[in-house]
């Protein structure tokens, strides 16, 4: 069978980084970021370990990093999205990276399967096929059940504790977009938009929410767009009920802001980026937290 998760090496599938009191109504998480690859998992690969790397949000993590120090925790994935994709629904699986069967609560036929990225996904990022041969659904199973529950056990944890401490949560779901993304104009156009906020087209979070956050990256210089091509994963249309006092946002990051996208480097200007990211949390921390709480109270 094929490595049970990168937890086998590292011990445990995600971490969470907790600040010393939870001062601020806020969680953060980065379900894209994690690199712990293991040996089994590229040994069935057709493709380089940098090939993989492709369709991590890398660094992420280090981006929103401020948020412990500043009264948020924040949590993030140590196994990689190619692995298994815990912005997807449990089972969004795809008939074409399996040997078996699919059981019928699968669900085959969604976009993100279509497109070869599913729960355990087909393709990385660039389009490229992950394996060299099929999984059992075994193996498929088993990487949800050590890796995704895991991380969205510990994330709903999070949330409903910050909820009972401030009478609302707001998540910040964060991930970075490839700088030659839909968003350009024509084939191979680079992507000038910084960002891109996903609030399911105001359906995962107060107005306020992504106001705010939209309003303090333009007084940084920083080009934003709303819900196109990103209008929230699995995650924000999961979690963003600003009915209960939940509240869910999505944050894509430019990655030529911060990264060489070729040799998946750091960039000097993350430092600059991770340190803007302080004012979001700052902003985001500072709203009326009646304002959010249901029904206003």
């Amino acid at each position: 069978m094929d490595a049970l998760a990168p937890s086998a090496q590292t011990g445990r599938p995600h971490e969470i980084v907790w600040p010393a009191r939870q001062t601020l109504p806020l969680v953060f998480a980065s379900p894209h970021s994690g690199s712990d690859y293991s040996p089994e998992f590229l040994a069935a690969s057709c493709l380089d370990p940098l090939s993989l790397r492709q369709s991590e949000d890398s660094f992420v993590n280090e981006i929103f990093g401020c948020a412990p120090e500043m009264g948020a925790p924040l949590i993030h994935a140590l196994f990689p999205r190619a692995f298994v994709d815990p912005n997807r629904e449990p089972y969004e699986l795809d008939p074409a990276v399996f040997k078996d069967k699919l059981p019928p609560y699968a669900n085959t036929r969604s976009p993100r399967v279509a497109a070869g990225l599913g729960t355990i996904a087909r393709v990385v990022a660039s389009g490229a096929n992950i394996y060299k041969d099929k999984l059992t659904l075994a193996e498929g199973l088993e990487r949800i059940r050590s890796c995704y529950w895991p991380y969205h056990e510990s994330l709903r944890m999070l949330v409903q504790q910050t909820k009972e401490q401030f009478g609302c949560c707001i998540l910040i779901d964060c991930h970075s977009m490839p700088s030659a993304s839909k968003l350009g104009q024509g084939r191979g156009a680079v992507n000038r938009t910084a960002f891109v906020l996903g609030d399911c087209h105001g359906s995962s979070c107060a107005a306020v929410v992504t106001d705010t956050v939209e309003r303090i990256l333009h007084r940084k210089g920083y080009q934003v767009a709303r819900n196109s091509p990103y209008a929230g994963g699995f995650v924000t249309r999961h979690y963003g009920k600003p009915e209960t006092g939940i509240h869910s946002l999505q944050i894509e990051i430019n990655r030529q802001i911060y990264m060489d996208e070729t040799r998946m480097e750091r960039r000097p200007a993350l430092r600059a980026l991770a340190q803007d990211m302080r004012d979001v949390v700052a902003a985001l921390g500072s709203l009326q937290q009646g304002r959010l709480r249901p029904n206003g109270r």
